[in-house]
């Protein structure tokens, strides 16, 4: 079938994105699905800093490309099923998978290396019968979208889709990481640095957690009211943070999540952790980049230093419990939504998230126009 979907043939592009124009939106081939693979109506697609850093190069991924990722829509698993698209398909055979992570799927991690869907291969041409590349097995940023059933996870149908669509990713990692990696408890003291999309959706995980503190670090003051407005008991510019978070903290938090992914900022977020506590990070660094932390300080004061990818999350088990806080009231994903455009719009949503304006932008690729309504409305 013939779609519309976003497609970069080269990173590095100069800003702003709204006039280099770095994604062209044009009309693709699209395979019918193979074994085990399905086709998705994509509804409502976020943009993610992992779009982002493919884009401006800090992510080498191979080209020409379809990006996005975040995503849900209507697929037929069963007629009309909602589903929420992942961004790491999981073979459900090999020793993560088997050990409960399959966020770190080995196979799910080499074919999204080489823009191929789990079961090999591509399904996306160009009109001149070249193949097009997938972005993390789901390349969302089309009318519609054939993944591996893995990348699939069945959803309430009370949940809109522009709010569905955040639990691929965001919420996923943002939730997760508090969650399922960090297992933060009742009472326990929290510091999140970094308040974009991954980062407010930590806010909502730490919030719901019942931890007893929750400190935002941010540069960016609509960022920081943001996360009060979500239950943060303090919001706090980066000079700031230090001073602040140890006076009130007794000397630092239990747990300190970096959700920017800059070294820099990774080893400020250690710092703001106290004796005994855990620094987790999950924001993605430049492949390149290197991080200097002081090794004493990690034995003597006993700290732990963790990664988190995907927020260790188990798609198939969280995302309908993330459906069915949000329905309870628990979890105010909607709030993460800064704005919804339609898909040939996709430069300028581009520029609005590289410029640090935008939380998470939503994408509707079957709207044709300039007002877009969240979806399910």
């Amino acid at each position: 079938m013939i779609v519309r979907s976003a497609v970069l043939e080269t990173s590095g592009a100069a800003r702003p994105y709204y006039e280099s124009s770095p994604l062209s939106v044009r009309e693709v081939e699209l395979d019918a699905p193979g074994d085990h693979e399905i086709l998705v109506k994509v509804e409502a697609a976020g943009l993610c800093h992992s779009d982002l850093s493919v884009v401006n190069g800090d992510r080498v991924r191979p080209l020409p490309m379809a990006l996005g990722h975040e995503a849900a829509g209507v697929t037929g698993l069963t007629v009309g099923d909602h589903v929420v698209m992942v961004y790491v398909p999981s073979c459900g055979s090999c020793s993560y998978c088997r050990d409960g992570q399959p966020a770190l799927c080995q196979p799910g991690a080499e074919s999204n290396g080489k823009g191929e869907l789990l079961g090999g291969g591509r399904r996306l041409r160009a009109d001149d019968g070249s193949e097009i590349h997938h972005h993390l097995g789901v390349s969302a940023f089309a009318e519609y979208a054939v993944v591996h059933e893995s990348s699939a996870v069945r959803v309430d149908k009370r949940v809109p889709f522009d709010v569905a669509a955040l639990f691929g990713c965001a919420m996923a990692t943002g939730y997760g990481s508090v969650v399922r990696t960090a297992g933060v408890r009742s009472g326990d003291s929290v510091v999140i640095v970094g308040a974009g999309g991954v980062g407010l959706a930590a806010v909502i995980a730490a919030v719901a957690a019942e931890a007893s503190d929750v400190t935002v670090v941010d540069p960016v003051e609509s960022k920081r009211s943001r996360a009060l407005e979500l239950g943060a008991t303090r919001a706090i510019a980066p000079d700031e943070a230090a001073d602040i978070v140890r006076s009130e903290l007794d000397g630092g938090a239990d747990w300190v999540f970096e959700a920017v992914g800059s070294t820099r900022v990774m080893e400020q977020a250690f710092g703001l952790t106290r004796r005994g506590g855990t620094t987790v990070f999950i924001g993605l660094p430049h492949p390149n980049a290197e991080l200097h932390l002081p090794a004493l300080t990690i034995i003597a004061e006993s700290r732990t230093v963790k990664g988190s990818y995907m927020g260790s999350s188990r798609p198939q088990e969280d995302i309908p419990q993330m459906a069915e806080l949000w329905l309870d009231g628990r979890l105010p994903v909607e709030r993460l939504i800064s704005g919804h455009r339609p898909l040939d719009e996709i430069n300028e949503a581009m520029e609005a998230l590289a410029d640090g304006t935008a939380l998470r932008q939503i994408i509707h690729p079957h709207h044709v126009g300039d007002a877009v309504a969240p979806a399910g409305e």
